[in-house]
C-alpha cells in the first residue's frame, strides 16, 4: 500500500505546445520542495501529436510521475481514470496549461484541515486575460447553472482545479462512471462541461462538505475552445443534468 499524501492528475490530449513550455518541469520543481509525499499521473487521452511520447521520455527521469494511456474518450474519461488509479490521501485534478498554477494547491490543502471533503478553485469574475466573449459566456453560464442545477455555495463549477479526499474521489468518480455506463471513445475534442457539474451535484446530494477557494487564473488561448459550439453543448448538458437529477440519478 503506497503512503502518498497528494496525487496530481493531469489529463492530456494533444498538449505538445504546453509540454514544450516546460509545464511538467514547473510542476516537478514545486512538488520536489514540499515536505509531503506525492505522485503525478498524466492521463494521455489518445494524443496523436507526439505529446504521449514526450511524457514517456519525461517520466524516465522523474520517478513520482506516471503515464496512463487511454483511448480518446474526452477529458471526463481521462480525469476519471486518473483519479481512480491514484493512491493519494488527497487527489487534485488540474489542466496541463496550468492556467491555475500548481502552487495554488496549498490554498486548497489548508481547508482539508477543516474537514472539507472537496475543495475547489474559483476564478474571479474578471477572468484575467480572457476576451470579452469568453467573459460574457462564462457569466451567463454561471447564472444558468444556478437556475438549472442549484449547486449551493459554488459560483464557479468549471474551474479545472479541484481537490478531493480519497473517500470522496473513490465514491464520486466511480459513481459518475457508472451513471454513464463507462466513457465511450469519441472523435475530436470535447470539453464535457457537464462533468464538473455532475460531480459537484452528486457530492452535494450525498452530503460531502464542499469549499470554493479563490485561486489565481490566467487565460490561456487554445484551439480546442469554440465559444458557440461549447455554449450549445454546455446548455444541453445543463438540461440533461436537470432531468437526471429529477430522476434521482445523483442520489
Amino acid at each position: 500500500m503506497k503512503d502518498i499524501y497528494l496525487s496530481v492528475v493531469i489529463p492530456s490530449y494533444n498538449e505538445m505546445a504546453n509540454l514544450q513550455k516546460g509545464v511538467l518541469e514547473k510542476i516537478a520543481h514545486f512538488l520536489e520542495k514540499q515536505s509531503y509525499s506525492y505522485e503525478v499521473i498524466v492521463v494521455d487521452d489518445g494524443s496523436d501529436d507526439g505529446s504521449q511520447e514526450f511524457v514517456e521520455e519525461f517520466i524516465k527521469d522523474h520517478n513520482p510521475f506516471f503515464l496512463i494511456k487511454n483511448k480518446h474518450m474526452g477529458k471526463a474519461g481521462a480525469v476519471t481514470a486518473g483519479m481512480l488509479k491514484a493512491d493519494g490521501q488527497f487527489r487534485l485534478f488540474t489542466d496541463m496549461d496550468q492556467a491555475t498554477p500548481i502552487e495554488e494547491v496549498e490554498s486548497l490543502l489548508q481547508f482539508t484541515k477543516s474537514n472539507f471533503d472537496i475543495v475547489i478553485g474559483g476564478r474571479s469574475s474578471a477572468r484575467k486575460g480572457a476576451p470579452f466573449t469568453r467573459k460574457f459566456i462564462s457569466f451567463s453560464a454561471i447564472i444558468l447553472r444556478r437556475l438549472f442545477v442549484g449547486i449551493k455555495d459554488v459560483s464557479d463549477t468549471q474551474c479545472g482545479f479541484k481537490l478531493f479526499s480519497e473517500k470522496s474521489a473513490k465514491d464520486l468518480f466511480s459513481s459518475v462512471e457508472k451513471i454513464h455506463n463507462g466513457f465511450k471513445q469519441i472523435s475530436g475534442s470535447s470539453v464535457t462541461a457537464g462533468f464538473d457539474m455532475e460531480l459537484l451535484l452528486l457530492a452535494q446530494n450525498r452530503g460531502y462538505k464542499i469549499k470554493e477557494v479563490p485561486v489565481s487564473w490566467l487565460y490561456v488561448e487554445t484551439r480546442r475552445v469554440s465559444p458557440i459550439k461549447d455554449s450549445i453543448e454546455g446548455f444541453s448538458d445543463l438540461i440533461k443534468i436537470r432531468i437526471n437529477n429529477l430522476k434521482g440519478k445523483y442520489h
